[in-house]
Formats: structure tokens, C-alpha cells, sequence
């Protein structure tokens, strides 16, 4: 954000500044809307002639320059290790990190040594600001934002299943049912299938708070399979019989430009995309 602030000071104007930053105008108008609302502040006055500074756009500048040059510094004296080639910052949902992600960046790790990686957590409207502003160049989600130069692949989804720490068979109306809110979709089908049967006075957020919970205190929630997979195997839970099973999307964004330096991406993609 901080070159394209620059660029459009010495450009004077937003398309000249996409032209020399090599992006579209919508990149760097969506770049400049997301420096102001980080500085609470409107830093330039787009006139038909061009872009003027404002008065906070010009206390800025100095500061711009100062963390632009100092960033440049360090990427001169800051070199990867000799046997890393490229570079992969990669933004995880936090529900997708356990099983999958873990899997995807061991997997990363282990076929590709040379990639350095970091890893970051957070929720879907992080992971898409991120993405938008280059901090992150490849995500694992579940519902991302469409956006220009990056590429959006359907992984295999997350196939939710009703597990109890008691064996039973299908309630409509379970008093120990926890619900775990799994997205807009799933708030849909879960309504109509269950429209006769209780509110749950439980709710998470997170599967993985779900799971921690429901393994403290029993009860019943749907979880993602991968979760529950291995618990169910050793009978600390049991699926509950007849009961429906929903599917969640999941989907691996990447950025363009930084993916055309991984040769692996496209052989990790086709491992792990939906059938």
C-alpha cells in the first residue's frame, strides 16, 4: 500500500500509477481505499487533472517514504538461506488449520524443501484483506472474496457429520444438542432440516471449540468428518444413525503473480481439489 500511496504522489494520477506499478486502476484505487480507512483519513482529492495530496495526505508522505526506505533496506541486508528459492505466506482460516491445514503445509514442507513458509491465522474477512493488500499469498478458506488477480480452486469439502458421546439414535429435539454455526449455508439447511425440533441453547462459532467442548461435558454437535474421524474410530464418539450430512466448502485462493514462482502448485492443488 505504501508504493502505490507513493506512486500515485509521483504519478500524480491513478492510472499512471497502475501503469508503472503494472496493476489495474481498481488495484490501486482498492489499495488507496484500505490505506484510508487503516489511517482514518482521506489522503488524496481525485480531480479530473489528477490527484492532489491533502493535508493529511502530505504529513503522511514523510512517513511513507521513511518505512518505504527502511523496508528496502531490509530486504537488501535480510537474504533467505542459501538452500530457500521462494517464499509462501499463507493465511489459514482458523477451523481449517487441524487436519487440513496441517497436512497441506507438511506437505509443502516435505515434497518442496526449498519453500519457506509462513503461516497465519484468522478469520474470513482477515484472510481477504490480507489477500487484497498482498500480506498473504495464498489462503485456505471457506468462502473468499472474489477478487482480481487471484485464482479461486474448490478443494474437497468438509463433510459435516451428527456425532454423541452416547450412542442414540436420531432425536429431533436433543436437550444436549450443541450447535456449531458453520456457515450461511449450512444455517439454511440445517433450518429445514430440524425446523420442528428445539433451539440449541449451546452455540460455537469454531468446530474445534465445539469438539473440546462436547468431549468435556457430552452432548451432541455436528462436526467436520476429518475431526471426528479418529475419535469416532475409537468410540469417544459415535455417529448418530439416519441423521443427514451436510457438506462445507472449502477453497485454496492464491495470488497470481507469487504463485508463478511454485512449479508444485498446480500437482498440490489436483491432491486435494473436489472430485
Amino acid at each position: 500500500m505504501l508504493q502505490t500511496f507513493l506512486a500515485i504522489r509521483e504519478t500524480g494520477n491513478l492510472i499512471r500509477a497502475a501503469d508503472r506499478l503494472n496493476v489495474t486502476q481498481s488495484t490501486v484505487t482498492a489499495r488507496l481505499k484500505s490505506l484510508e480507512e487503516i489511517l482514518g483519513q482521506q489522503l488524496f482529492i481525485r480531480k479530473k487533472s489528477g490527484a492532489e495530496l491533502t493535508s493529511a495526505g502530505f504529513k503522511f508522505e514523510r512517513y511513507a517514504r521513511l518505512m518505504s526506505n527502511l523496508w528496502r533496506q531490509a530486504r537488501e541486508e535480510v537474504s533467505l538461506p542459501k538452500n530457500i528459492d521462494t517464499i509462501c505466506n499463507i493465511g489459514c482460516q482458523f477451523d481449517l488449520w487441524n487436519n487440513l491445514g496441517r497436512e497441506l503445509v507438511s506437505e509443502i514442507r516435505t515434497t518442496h524443501p526449498h519453500t519457506a513458509l509462513s503461516i497465519w491465522p484468522g478469520e474470513q474477512t482477515d484472510i481477504d484483506r490480507w489477500l487484497s493488500t498482498g500480506l498473504v499469498d495464498a489462503a485456505l478458506c471457506h468462502a473468499p472474496k472474489m477478487q482480481e488477480g487471484l485464482t479461486i480452486e474448490a478443494l474437497s469439502p468438509d463433510e459435516l457429520i451428527l456425532v454423541s458421546t452416547e450412542k442414540h439414535e436420531l432425536m429431533r429435539s436433543d436437550p444436549d444438542y450443541i450447535y456449531v454455526d458453520a456457515g450461511e449455508e449450512f444455517r439454511i439447511q440445517h433450518a429445514a432440516e430440524f425446523a420442528d425440533g428445539e433451539t440449541s441453547s449451546v452455540v460455537f462459532g469454531s468446530s474445534d471449540w465445539a469438539l473440546e467442548y462436547l468431549l468435556k461435558v457430552g452432548g451432541s454437535a455436528y462436526l467436520p468428518q476429518r475431526l471426528a474421524k479418529d475419535l469416532v474410530k475409537n468410540s469417544q464418539l459415535h455417529t448418530v444413525p439416519g441423521a443427514r450430512r451436510f457438506n462445507r466448502s472449502i477453497f485454496l485462493v492464491t495470488n497470481n503473480e507469487a504463485a508463478s514462482n511454485w512449479p508444485w502448485l498446480t500437482e498440490l492443488v489436483q491432491k486435494y481439489a473436489s472430485n
